[in-house]
């Protein structure tokens, strides 16, 4: 049985696992040294204002996946979004449940938190995540343009 927690600072290691794993899926390689990959996770999650939020999933004492979330404002009105990063299933853990077991954890975590509603994007070309949400029942949303700017 697959069981969804919050982080702990213990789980920091297996988190790094899983960041590489989805880095080596949209073809890159993880280019940190893990001491610096650490200090990263420590200082966004584990301080008085983090800068998200992660589920992690395990099987056992096996990372099985993550989703890392935060909460935006305004969203309709002066409601709150819960606003999903990055959604990762280990190979190992794909089709067995796990990404709808996610969501609906998201969801129950919104609806706690009094959000108006759940956003996430994935990209154009990854069209096994666009058809596991659509799968679930979620339209795509074409009425947004998505823009970023590197530091």
């Amino acid at each position: 049985m697959i069981n969804l927690d919050p982080i702990r600072p213990r789980d920091a290691e297996a988190l790094v696992g899983l960041m590489d794993e989805l880095e080596r899926f949209y073809g890159g390689e993880p280019t940190e040294p893990l001491d610096d990959q650490l200090a990263q996770i420590e200082a966004a999650l584990f301080c008085t204002a983090p800068a998200a939020y992660v589920l992690m999933a395990w099987d056992e004492d096996k990372p099985a996946g993550f989703a890392s979330y935060s909460f935006l404002w305004p969203a309709a009105g002066f409601t709150k979004s819960l606003y999903l990063k990055e959604l990762y299933v280990a190979e190992a853990y794909r089709r067995t449940g796990l990404g709808r077991q996610f969501m609906d954890e998201l969801h129950r975590i919104a609806r706690f938190n009094e959000c108006s509603r759940v956003e996430w994007t994935t990209d154009a070309p990854n069209e096994q995540a666009r058809a596991f949400y659509a799968s679930l029942g979620y339209a795509e949303n074409g009425s947004k343009v998505f823009y970023r700017s590197t530091l």
